[in-house]
């Protein structure tokens, strides 16, 4: 008695965009509306405590403390700078807000802390996991898109996300990033 064993193929439907290996598209959707969600309200969080001194943070003259420390020339400037991006590069993403370019400027801000803290290791408190986590995630929302939930969906242009603008938004990102950090002592 032999036995046959047979294999299913599934094949993409584009009616659904179901292709059998996987989460539902609006699965997907939910996945990157929470993870904008996070990513957007510690950012913003983070930016405003540069920026208005709130949850703890030095307000822009300490935080301008900070990137003078760190090397940066026009400290209070950066500080302004970094808490804008962050902050209103947070608020950006949590509503799903010109994703690409909010993730993007974010990731490149990230790429800077990440910089300065490359020195303590890889573990908190002076490692840089969280900063390297934050700018990972920052990266791939900007390739990926908003998802389904998201303001952009208005937008003719970004209503169809493409890779291009992802990998354009995140490409500036580092640029002007590395040339951030080539102006550090």
């Amino acid at each position: 008695m032999s036995t046959t064993t047979t294999s299913a193929t599934t094949t993409s439907t584009p009616a659904t965009g179901e292709s059998g290996h996987g989460a539902s598209p609006h699965a997907y959707d939910v996945g990157l509306l929470l993870l904008r969600v996070m990513v957007g309200i510690a950012m913003a969080a983070h930016g405003s405590q540069k920026l208005f001194g709130w949850f703890g943070g030095g307000g822009i003259h300490g935080t301008g403390e900070f990137f003078s420390h760190a090397g940066y020339p026009a400290s209070e400037a950066m500080a302004v700078v970094s808490g804008l991006i962050e902050t209103f590069g947070g608020l950006a993403l949590v509503f799903g807000l010109l994703t690409p370019l909010a993730a993007a400027a974010i990731a490149g801000d990230m790429l800077n802390a990440v910089a300065v803290k490359s020195t303590g290791g890889f573990f908190a408190p002076s490692g840089l996991e969280y900063e390297l986590l934050l700018t990972v995630a920052a990266a791939s929302i900007a390739f990926t898109g908003p998802g389904r939930y998201a303001i952009d969906r208005f937008l003719p242009v970004l209503r169809s996300h493409r890779l291009a603008y992802g990998v354009l938004t995140v490409l500036v990102a580092v640029i002007v990033g590395v040339i951030m950090l080539l102006l550090r002592k």
